[in-house]
């Protein structure tokens, strides 16, 4: 049994210790957007914040995190200090059109978010040194655009952008 908090609120895992946190994650908590990539922790798809570090959940049992607190795509809002809005990096991700797929963006997400909260103005080099996920889409060339803008709405130099819920499909009659 794992005790942890994850996105805020206490959890207890009553399931094999040995178990990797991703489906711990996806499979116990119905936390799906954290991604099963390559499973060797080089892809970045699976990325959690453990304790303030982006971490690949794949390679990181329940029983290392034990005890420890995680923030999941899921929570990235609430865990940036904005619960009635999305986080800085969810809306540059947005503004500027950076995902094209959405396979790896919740980890791409995760990791800017990370290295954000140490330094909310990077370099590119340090952002390529912080954000090594994998993306077969090649949104490379919009990634330092979009981390230093969210850079710039976390230190209030330029206004965040609204994203919309996604619309309700409607079955007439209902």
């Amino acid at each position: 049994m794992a005790r942890l908090t994850v996105n805020n609120q206490p959890v207890e895992f009553r399931i094999d210790g040995e178990t990797p946190l991703l489906w711990a994650l996806r499979d116990a908590a119905n936390l799906t957007g954290t991604k099963y990539g390559c499973g060797t922790g080089e892809c970045g798809a699976c990325l959690v914040i453990v304790d303030g570090q982006a971490m690949p959940s794949c390679t990181l049992s329940l029983g290392e995190a034990d005890g420890r607190t995680v923030t999941t795509i899921e929570g990235l809002a609430a865990w940036g200090g904005a619960p009635d809005r999305n986080h800085p990096v969810q809306q540059a991700f947005v503004a500027d059109q950076a995902v094209q797929c959405g396979f790896c963006t919740p980890g791409l997400i995760v990791a800017a978010a990370a290295l954000l909260a140490r330094n909310t103005d990077p370099t590119e080099a340090d952002i390529a040194a912080a954000v090594t996920n994998i993306c077969r889409c090649g949104v490379y060339p919009r990634l330092v655009r979009t981390i230093q803008r969210a850079g710039r709405i976390m230190r209030g130099e330029e206004a965040g952008v609204p994203v919309p819920a996604p619309a309700m499909a409607t079955t007439p009659g209902l």
